[in-house]
């Protein structure tokens, strides 16, 4: 989080308006020291559908990096490696994520399956986004939990888990053992910078319980604030 391209030194997000030409890199970096760093940006609109074209801006000398003491944490604990399953679901099936600064509008996301485990007799099946990358099988967990904005991020926290190889093809129902550890949930981006736009996590993924495991929040200096 504290590297060039790390999200406490995301000073500046900007979309041009739908159908417009992107933003040329001198007058998108204008006020901003040599050493900035620009970055591009394409996606549909979450309204409209119509392509639009954006671009970053990275500081070192950001105020967040400035004020950036330290990331509190849960200490580990075990009883939060919680065994469950991935279970493949229809690949067509679309999941409506809400983002926070989309103004309350969905985006439908390609969920390829669940996470589902048992805590305390009660079974509890969450929605996984596909996160794996060159040859790397990888989930993303967008959840929230009791303890959000009480002693954790108050939009809740992000889970990565490896999914492991399961030597042959799935189809819709089959599943995958694997182990949740809550330990490793970390805080999103959004949490370390005001112009990021986080997935938020939705009404599946809201857990009824607080899970007192990884990070908890932010810690900057006092009287700063995103």
């Amino acid at each position: 989080m504290t590297a060039p391209h790390g999200a406490l030194s995301l000073v500046q997000t900007t979309w041009s308006p739908a159908g417009a030409p992107p933003v040329d890199d001198q007058a998108a970096l204008a006020g901003h020291p040599l050493d900035a760093l620009l970055t591009r940006l394409r996606r549909p609109d979450p309204s409209t559908g119509e392509i639009r074209d954006g671009y970053r801006i990275w500081r070192r000398d950001s105020p967040a990096q400035q004020a950036f003491e330290g990331i509190e944490y849960y200490d580990y604990d075990p009883a939060w490696v919680i065994p469950g399953r991935f279970e493949l679901v229809d690949e067509d099936r679309l999941v409506p994520f809400e983002h926070m600064k989309d103004a309350g509008a969905t985006r439908a996301v390609a969920v390829p399956g669940d996470l589902v485990f048992q805590l305390e007799g009660t079974e509890y099946r969450l929605s996984a986004f596909d996160a794996g990358y060159e040859d790397r099988a990888l989930l993303q967990l967008v959840f929230a939990d009791r303890t959000n904005g009480v002693e954790s991020y108050g939009a809740g926290r992000f889970l990565y888990l490896d999914l492991p190889d399961s030597g042959r093809m799935l189809t819709p129902g089959d599943s995958i053992p694997l182990a949740i550890d809550f330990n490793r949930a970390t805080v999103p981006p959004c949490g370390f910078s005001d112009q990021m736009n986080c997935p938020l996590p939705p009404l599946q993924n809201r857990l009824p319980f607080p899970v007192r495991a990884g990070e908890k929040r932010v810690r900057y200096a006092e009287g700063f604030e995103l």
